[in-house]
């Protein structure tokens, strides 16, 4: 009776560990600041004020080059990834990755966006 009790308790330790681990990594957002993207001729005038194509294009632009800088370029923000993009001026905003092959395959977030007094750049 004892043992049985024991295992009961090991599995549902296991489902919570297992649960809070997925968890935490669904959560991680990754964030590519555009400081070093600025020059880019989508992402160098770009604010979270900015129209939503050029936002979107943008983002795109910048995650395409952080891709090609990544080691494996090909499973590197697959579609469905969620990143937290930092604009030149210090604005930022969190976009959801639809198709990474096209030139406006990403979608901000509604309500991610966040002025750059908020942040506190400048």
């Amino acid at each position: 009776m004892k043992h049985r009790r024991l295992l009961h308790g090991a599995r549902f330790w296991l489902w919570v560990f297992l649960l809070v681990a997925y968890s935490a990594a669904a959560v991680g957002v990754l964030l590519i600041d555009t400081h070093e993207y600025r020059n880019l001729s989508q992402v160098k005038l770009t604010t979270v004020d900015s129209p939503l194509d050029q936002r979107r294009a943008g983002a795109s632009q910048a995650a395409a080059v952080y891709r090609a800088q990544s080691g494996m370029p090909f499973s590197t923000l697959p579609a469905g990834s969620s990143l937290q993009i930092l604009w030149p001026d210090g604005s930022a905003e969190t976009v959801l990755i639809l198709d990474p092959a096209s030139p406006l395959g990403t979608q901000p977030l509604e309500g991610s966006q966040v002025t750059a007094e908020k942040t506190g750049a400048r």
